[in-house]
């Protein structure tokens, strides 16, 4: 099950993509650097999300067997 942390994660990623080109495309190093900082900080919190899916799938399956 996707979690708000790999939502949130991906729009940041994608938002931060865009500022990217968009700086690459007006010539601003500045705006450049921004949209790669913010990408790199939406990928940061899609992993903080991936791992807590995976924490939250094997509590899960230990809650779910028998003792």
């Amino acid at each position: 099950m996707i979690n708000e942390n790999q939502v949130k994660g991906k729009l940041k990623e994608i938002g931060g993509k865009i500022q990217e080109e968009f700086g690459d495309a007006i010539d601003s190093p500045t705006q450049e650097a921004k949209g790669k900082a913010t990408k790199v900080e939406g990928q940061a919190q899609k992993k903080v999300g991936d791992a807590q899916e995976r924490v939250e799938e094997k509590l899960d399956d230990v809650t779910r067997r028998p003792h």
